[in-house]
């Protein structure tokens, strides 16, 4: 892959992206694995190594499936442990070289070396280094992209993949970009790109140079915004240093095409389960619940509410889920089942004192989310004894029997959780 070495003071801006990295783990663990088709996962595939993903292997993908496009494939469990404790060595490494990286997902950080160039030289030279050095220190390749905003370096290590680097110089960056598809603008799935194809724009040029307004009749008004300023390299975003966590979230990938509510109820439950003893052991509680869902054919779709109090119990938090995930599989399934549900939460606050509403009427089931009523006072009282027993006997040792039954865990948690920012785990 080449390697740029244009450079440019403004320039400054890496972003650092490890290639197929639990997959390349799991090679360099084990040589015997090296130069052959591998998965990680279960039912799931979680990452595929460079030799399957020529058969057409992907992430998220059925393993049954995976193993019908490529016969050769060999698929290992994978280690959390071992995913972690690599990446954070790599990213120390690039901490060597400045304070500000912004770590967004276990293999994939920005960096900001605008200050450090006195110490180690141009921006090429310090990721030329940080290349070589994650290559000598732990046998992995990093791919990185230079440039002068974080998007634009986003699709500069993108373009760089497999094991490259490429710095765009400001002077001649727009005329990088606009050769480039849309495809490789951040966010734009198979959908989008497909909708923006149907207009007739296959490049990141023609984007640039349709009108906004024709754009968001189309995509619809933010979003065809946001694409445009895109494709003008308009990206005001910092590099921002590790931050106290503003809000709390967690997905789960299970591929294929699932259309059962109830298992759809069934991963919400875990999910919000996950993060409302993740808020509470933070003492914390939030006022928005947003969920992402993630269409068979790769298409995303993000829902959220905001409430009046903010709640932190899983009761709460799934119910609200769930008729966020309904109502976006209403207005915009079209006959497809899901392969990913993603919840967070936002607006967090120390958990309040609650006053209390005088029990002057039943409140049923609505109650759940309305903080200070009767059935919000159970269900907190029940968190705080299942949390307890999970601290004094592990995490397994309480769970919903339905789920329990129905056998509906399939990722494990821990790799689930990988892919979103390291901020909201």
């Amino acid at each position: 892959m080449i390697d740029g070495m244009a450079s440019s003071r403004t320039a400054a801006v890496l972003h650092c992206d490890l290639d197929a990295f639990y997959a390349s783990v799991e090679q360099q663990k084990r040589p015997e694995l090296r130069g052959k088709p591998i998965a990680v996962g279960g039912g799931v595939v979680l990452a595929a190594s460079y030799e399957a993903r020529a058969f057409g292997v992907r992430s998220a993908m059925p393993v049954g499936r995976a193993r019908r496009m490529c016969p050769s494939l060999i698929v290992v469990d994978g280690s959390f442990s071992d995913y972690l404790d690599i990446s954070d060595r790599i990213f120390d490494i690039c901490r060597d070289f400045t304070p500000l990286v912004e770590q967004i997902s276990i293999d994939e950080a920005f960096l900001d070396v605008s200050g450090a160039t006195h110490l180690f030289g141009e921006p090429g030279t310090i990721g030329a280094e940080i290349r070589h050095r994650v290559r000598d220190e732990t046998g992995l390749a990093i791919s990185i992209g230079v440039a002068s905003t974080k998007f634009l370096a986003k699709v500069g290590s993108q373009v760089a993949k497999p094991d490259g680097m490429i710095v765009v110089d400001p002077a001649t960056e727009i005329e990088f970009l606009h050769a480039l598809p849309t495809r490789l603008i951040w966010g734009v799935g198979p959908v989008t790109e497909r909708k923006l194809a149907e207009m007739g724009i296959t490049t990141i040029g023609q984007l640039a140079a349709t009108e906004r307004n024709v754009i968001s009749k189309r995509m619809g008004r933010g979003a065809g915004g946001h694409l445009h300023a895109l494709a003008w390299n308009k990206d005001p975003r910092r590099v921002r240093r590790e931050h106290r966590a503003g809000s709390v979230g967690a997905q789960r990938a299970f591929g294929g095409d699932h259309r059962d509510p109830e298992f759809h109820r069934q991963v919400i439950f875990g999910l919000a389960d996950r993060i409302g003893s993740r808020l509470r052991k933070k003492d914390r509680a939030g006022r928005t619940v947003s969920v992402r869902v993630r269409f068979s054919d790769q298409q995303v779709v993000s829902r959220a509410t905001t409430l009046v109090a903010p709640v932190a119990t899983t009761a709460a938090i799934a119910q609200i889920a769930e008729h966020l995930v309904a109502v976006a599989i209403t207005e915009a399934a079209e006959g497809r089942g899901l392969s990913l549900i993603g919840i967070s939460i936002s607006k967090l606050v120390v958990s309040p004192h609650l006053q209390l509403e005088l029990p002057l009427e039943t409140d049923g089931a609505g109650g759940i989310t309305r903080a200070g009523s009767l059935h919000d006072l159970e269900r907190t009282a029940l968190d705080a004894a299942v949390d307890q027993l999970r601290d004094r006997f592990g995490k397994e040792t309480v769970a919903k029997a339905s789920s329990m039954l129905r056998g509906t865990r399939g990722v494990p948690d821990e790799f689930g959780d990988l892919a979103i920012p390291v901020s909201e785990r």
